[in-house]
């Protein structure tokens, strides 16, 4: 099966009241545990491609795993340009064979972010790929995402109609209290469901797709902790309210945080109890292991999509 646009799968999303996990791939591995997960739960997959992912594993070798990915699991799977912050780098991944980008204007101002947009999305509709928008600000770190909680902003529902009428995107990444990284919330978890709310009245039946949504698993935030790391404080975004979101306007959930803990946990368990050990298939073989569990997680408890390939 060839490689999709996120088209079909956020309709069905939205009608059925699910979200279709969205997962950054960094290399072999990452790809590998995700996509087995995937093709055992029968569930549509968008792999995710930061711009640092892109420049650490080079387009090409990215696109031939993603490619081995197809062959090994036949499942609807769409590639996507998370974060893309100018339109070179969307042209770029339009051209070399991603079906969907983001291009994130959201530090712009609001007629500039509609400028970048719209660009971005006559290029890459008249080449059949689909474009991700952003309204409003995560704060939080997370590759070359780094926005301070001063400059982070909710995004307006006011604002939503004209933006997706003026640029032509797909979908709309908004921001109603997730960030990104670890260390999500101060205090209480608390997302602003009464804005996500109003966006959805104000644009029925268009998918909306939530960022910086991992949850954080304190097994893993335990094992780094116990291991040699120190991540006090580390909290993400609960998983009902998660499953809350899938069951609304949210048709796309953005995971990475989750999977590098995992294998960063992982890996560093492994190497505590086996220090003499210097195989890298040794530590990567659970890594991938413990990525996979992670994700059929995702797909079957949080987001819903399971059997909907």
């Amino acid at each position: 099966m060839p490689l999709v646009t996120s088209t079909d799968m956020f309709a069905r999303a939205y009608e059925g009241g699910y979200a279709i996990g969205a997962f950054n791939v960094n290399n072999m591995e990452i790809v590998q545990g995700i996509t087995e997960a995937a093709k055992e739960e029968k569930a549509p997959l968008i792999l995710q491609v930061s711009a640092g992912a892109r420049k650490y594993a080079s387009h090409t070798y990215l696109m031939k795993l993603v490619e081995a990915a197809l062959e090994d699991t036949n499942l609807p799977i769409c590639l996507h340009l998370d974060h893309g912050d100018t339109f070179e780098l969307c042209k770029s991944c339009i051209d070399g064979g991603f079906t969907s980008v983001m291009i994130d204007g959201s530090h712009l101002p609001f007629q500039e972010n509609i400028q970048l947009t719209k660009r971005v999305c006559d290029y890459a509709h008249a080449h059949g790929v689909v474009v991700e928008g952003e309204l409003g600000r995560l704060a939080g770190i997370e590759d070359a995402v780094n926005v301070s909680e001063e400059d982070a902003a909710f995004t307006k529902p006011e604002e939503v109609e004209e933006f997706v009428q003026k640029t032509g995107v797909d979908s709309l990444a908004i921001a109603i209290g997730t960030s990104h990284g670890a260390f999500k919330f101060k205090g209480k978890p608390r997302l602003r469901f009464d804005i996500l709310e109003e966006v959805q009245k104000k644009l029925p039946g268009f998918p909306i797709v939530l960022h910086g949504a991992s949850s954080v698993i304190p097994e893993y935030v335990d094992m780094i902790n116990k291991f040699g790391g120190s991540m006090p404080g580390a909290q993400g975004v609960p998983e009902e309210m998660l499953r809350k979101a899938a069951s609304m306007a949210v048709c796309k959930i953005n995971i990475d945080s989750d999977l590098r803990l995992a294998m960063t946990a992982t890996i560093r368990k492994y190497h505590a109890e086996n220090p003499s050990h210097f195989d890298p298939r040794q530590y990567l073989g659970p890594a991938r292991a413990a990525i996979k569990e992670l994700v059929r997680n995702k797909l079957i408890h949080v987001l819903g999509c399971n059997g909907k390939a």
